[in-house]
């Protein structure tokens, strides 16, 4: 593979023209069937096969009709008197009537006719109802809907806004990521002491984060895909297409300091920091696409998005680098520091002393060590009582209308209205059918934690009955799952006893089985995601003890990551910091997520670090000396990648969206604890315990095992061969004329 990318550097460099022109040309194709097309996202999260899904289909099947469209619910409260009081029946009567002026609402409730008022009559709610799905209700009905609930409201009725159709629309591209992409940008100024080859990352990451993102928008089109996908796929793209930019830019300067030509630096950077590049791009990649392991539709369509916008920026990096970096020339050597950035970053480095640090943790390494672990099982520990879900309007902002109207609907009714549950009661007894479904779910009433109980409504073959349980608790609060399982565990008897089978759906008993697949699911992927990591170190590193390490300290970084996620968003603490609005559960496939992105990316701080500790050894046989050197040499680089990635992620910590708020905290925190901690701490420690044994390996085995040579040392090998044989040849003819 460095052979290959030998050549595709330097074809790179010489065809720089058509490289680059190549690459603007697919930007531009891509963003006009993107544009042209337009995102088609949905924000369906199911899961075939569970209990809810099996009660959904039920439904469909007795009620055909009732697959419809997306509804609105108006929720009303009277600042003053009751909303049955003369003037607000007037008021609420008239902005129903002006909501069936468009043309796309099926049907409006009447609060006054259907009795959905409060038992104090200071709350009510309407539901609209529309012809278009949810996600496909147009601009037009929703600014028309939201124009009358602020009449309403200065009419002295305040008016909110609930249902399926979404008013707080995610928002991607705001400034918060334009900071981070500004602090991006001087970190790579300063560990580059200039702008313009900090401007070089930016610019590539940019184009390869456009190309994704237009690929995912375009794709949107034909597959089922969920909205935070996109979210992924953007926060990934410009993080991982920074960072390998980064990489080879500064191999290519280390190599043009060391002496070498323009085009054999770049073609030397491609071959060696391009081989890492690439094998950690297609460690995320198989890290992404894995996620369909766990058999989750929309986490599989996730995961590829992402893995889209990953394989774009490894190819970008690998192709349109190079190009740039024969354009610019000598603008960006090592030579052409910008004075002001020298004298804020401090004096010129001497690159053959080692630093300071690494020094600290070879004399301390059994301390640092205890310390570090100590850390990260204290960080993890919260993860213990860890509770999954999906965030709903209750966990918004109060800013937000979803949330104002989740509050008064719980005022008005309880906590429970929030969550009701659908329990779907069906027989194959066609006498007195009713009658049975009717005896057969008596008990329900009787389990502790159930508010209120409505009468069954049958179905139009009359061999299915549905029924609406209101709990006693929001649907975040653990005794409504609780409650959920104790219908399910009694049902088993039921149908036994009375041949009706009784089944719980609803969105609340969604998101339940939603979290508990998902729970299920984490161990078996973390364990191949393991699985995975051990088998490719060691057929990088050539060890059985270095992969070991490096698994075990990425289950500290998923520890530590979760924990701190519980103990954040679950637990509430810091949360006003971050922005939470308020303590829930954990985003339920946010686990999931994170295991795979954070193993990718902790792969590849372990390759870039660990790599060059091995390049040190194979030469010096010095283990300690190897750590130092690392750590001297690479270091730097992997401190600036992490700083960079963490700056990134944590832009979409500000996004008013609490998905993508906690996608982005996760992230920020996980590489945080990853490159700073794990990575440039405990290893280089362990690593220092070690000794000569971490680089161990059974005979029999490496001969077995394939030799993969992703820091193209054999291309370094055969340069410093072909420069040592035109020295000395130089030196003999110059003593030959002598």
């Amino acid at each position: 593979m460095a052979k290959w990318l030998y050549r595709l550097g330097a074809w790179s460099s010489r065809k720089r023209k058509a490289v680059i022109t190549a690459g603007i040309t697919l930007l531009i194709v891509m963003a006009a069937l993107g544009l042209g097309m337009g995102p088609s996202f949905t924000g369906e999260m199911t899961i075939p096969g569970t209990k809810s899904e099996q009660a959904a289909e039920v439904l469909k099947s007795e009620f055909p009709a009732s697959d419809g469209g997306g509804q609105i619910r108006l929720i009303f409260k009277a600042d003053q008197g009751l909303l049955t009081s003369e003037g607000n029946q007037s008021k609420i009567k008239k902005a129903l009537k002006d909501v069936k002026t468009d043309l796309s609402v099926v049907s409006v409730s009447n609060p006054y006719e259907t009795m959905t008022l409060s038992p104090d009559k200071k709350i009510g709610y309407a539901d609209i109802t529309y012809k278009q799905a949810a996600s496909e209700v147009g601009e037009h009905s929703k600014e028309h809907v939201l124009n009358i609930a602020e009449t309403l409201t200065k009419n002295g009725v305040q008016t909110e806004l609930g249902g399926s159709v979404a008013f707080s629309e995610i928002e991607i591209g705001g400034i918060s990521e334009v900071i981070g992409i500004l602090i991006a940008f001087m970190i790579l100024a300063f560990t580059f002491t200039s702008f313009l080859a900090a401007g070089l990352p930016i610019l590539t990451a940019v184009i390869g984060l456009g190309i994704g993102l237009m690929t995912v928008i375009v794709g949107s089109n034909f597959v089922s895909m969920s909205s935070f996908s996109i979210t992924l796929a953007v926060m990934l793209a410009l993080a991982v297409g920074i960072d390998y930019a980064l990489f080879i830019i500064s191999r290519y300067r280390q190599q043009l300091a060391e002496g070498y030509d323009r085009e054999t630096a770049i073609a030397q950077a491609n071959a060696t920091a391009g081989g890492s590049v690439v094998f950690a791009g297609l460690t995320v990649i198989i890290a992404l696409v894995g996620l369909s392991v766990v058999q989750i539709p929309f986490i599989t369509m996730m995961g590829l998005a992402a893995a889209i916008s990953v394989f774009v920026a490894v190819l970008i990096a690998i192709i349109f680098v190079p190009a740039l970096l024969a354009v610019a020339g000598d603008r960006i050597s090592p030579a052409r520091e910008n004075r002001w950035l020298r004298k804020w970053s401090g004096q010129k480095k001497n690159k053959t002393k080692e630093n300071a640090w690494g020094g600290l943790i070879t004399r301390k390494p059994w301390l640092i060590s205890v310390l570090s672990i100590i850390i990260l099982t204290v960080c993890t520990l919260p993860f213990l009582h860890m509770q999954l879900g999906l965030p709903d309007s209750g966990l918004k902002s109060t800013e937000t209308t979803e949330r104002r109207g989740y509050d008064l609907l719980a005022e008005g009714f309880g906590a429970g209205f929030n969550g009701p549950l659908v329990v779907v009661a069906k027989t194959s007894v066609s006498k007195d059918s009713q009658t049975k479904i009717a005896e057969a779910t008596t008990y329900i009433k009787d389990i502790p934690g159930v508010a209120s109980v409505s009468p069954a409504i049958p179905t139009p073959s009359g061999q299915a009955a549905i029924i609406t349980v209101l709990p006693e608790k929001g649907p975040h609060d653990i005794r409504t799952t609780e409650l959920v399982q104790a219908i399910r565990d009694q049902s088993e008897n039921v149908l036994k006893k009375d041949n009706v089978e009784i089944m719980v759906t609803g969105g609340t008993a969604v998101n339940i089985d939603i979290s508990e697949k998902l729970q299920e699911a984490l161990p078996k992927f973390a364990l191949l995601i393991v699985g995975l990591a051990f088998v490719l170190l060691m057929l990088v590193f050539r060890s059985i003890l270095v992969p070991i390490k490096a698994v075990v300290g990425f289950l500290f970084t998923l520890g530590s990551t979760l924990g701190f996620i519980v103990w954040v968003i679950q637990d509430g603490y810091l949360g006003s910091l971050f922005g939470i609005p308020e303590p829930g559960p954990v985003l339920n496939f946010l686990p999931i997520l994170v295991t795979g992105i954070l193993f990718g990316l902790a792969m590849d701080y372990e390759v870039f670090l660990v790599s060059r500790m091995r390049e040190d050894y194979t030469h010096t046989g010095d283990a300690h000396r190897s750590v130092r050197s690392g750590l001297t040499h690479s270091g730097p680089v992997v401190t600036a990648a992490g700083l960079i990635m963490i700056a990134v992620f944590a832009s979409f910590i500000f996004a008013e969206d609490t998905i993508i708020k906690s996608m982005g905290l996760a992230l920020a925190f996980g590489i945080l604890v990853d490159a700073f901690i794990v990575r440039m701490t405990l290893v280089p420690a362990v690593m220092t315990i070690l000794g000569k044994y971490a680089w161990y390996l059974p005979k029999w085995l490496d001969r077995l095992l394939p030799n993969i040579d992703i820091e193209g040392e054999s291309i370094m090998q055969e340069n410093m061969n072909e420069s040592g044989m035109t020295k000395n040849t130089k030196v003999q003819t110059e003593s030959n004329i002598k």
